[in-house]
């Protein structure tokens, strides 16, 4: 057989191999996904919340929160559409319980801040909190502009885990907003992590943190290590540094269960 007559049954065999044309490859239709529907969410102007969120703290009052330590009702000092810090107090919490979500917060250091490290402006966001103290899984807050500390402890870190990707800190006296996905933890029926947590955070706009994964609460001395929950509230601190407090305006959340 020479090499042409060889090549003929060949071809035939190469074309039935090849898919033939079907409606899902001809038609753009099939394709086309037109069910479930996606919710109408109307954006909130300039910041504002949009329609779905709830909304934490909206300059009046503090009916969404608590003390951490004991569940009365939280006494920070409510003025001028913000919320200060009382140091004094401790730390306060959400009344309600969550497990993943979105998050904004606004944040502002004093301008005539004082301090340095550490001590300077300290505050945190915990996405998680697991009990009354600083348990839980903290976002820092704390003045870095132009004052050094340890770089998983300055601004917009996972404390004690990742630094921020960048330094994105306004100078004190201005505002700085905090926008975040907050994935949770699974833990088995035992108690084993099946997937762990994550957190994507954006500071003034600027991507921080990039789903990055945690190996655990977060913890001032010690490693990081998981403690099981369902669901939990979110946290601010108090922290005990002697530098001026700290003031929150413009907190909202959407659950994304």
């Amino acid at each position: 057989m020479n090499w042409q007559s060889a090549t003929v049954p060949l071809l035939f065999v190469l074309a039935a191999a090849l898919p033939s044309s079907s409606p899902a490859q001809t038609d753009p239709k099939a394709t086309e996904q037109w069910e479930p529907v996606p919710k109408v969410v109307t954006p909130g102007p300039a910041g504002a919340p949009p329609s779905d969120a709830i909304v934490l703290f909206d300059g009046r009052d503090l009916s969404q929160w608590e003390s951490s330590k004991d569940h009365s009702a939280a006494r920070w000092k409510v003025h001028d559409g913000v919320v200060t810090v009382d140091k004094a107090s401790g730390n306060i919490q959400t009344r309600r319980r969550f497990r993943n979500y979105q998050l904004h917060l606004e944040w502002q250091v004093p301008k005539d801040i004082t301090g340095e490290g550490q001590e300077r402006g300290n505050s945190g966001v915990f996405l998680a909190s697991t009990g009354p103290g600083d348990e839980g899984y903290e976002i820092q807050i704390m003045d870095s502009w132009k004052n050094a500390t340890y770089v998983n402890g300055q601004a917009a870190s996972i404390y004690k885990q990742a630094a921020p990707l960048v330094n994105a800190m306004r100078p004190p006296g201005e505002w700085q907003t905090y926008d975040l996905i907050w994935t949770a933890p699974v833990f088995s029926a035992g108690g084993a992590v099946e997937s762990p947590a994550y957190v994507t955070l954006f500071h003034n706009g600027v991507l921080v943190q990039n789903h990055v994964r945690l190996a655990g609460e977060t913890f001032h001395v010690g490693k990081p290590r998981y403690t099981p929950y369902a669901e939990a509230a979110i946290k601010l601190q108090a922290h005990g540094d002697p530098s001026p407090p700290l003031s929150f305006r413009n907190i909202w959340v959407r659950p994304l269960n």
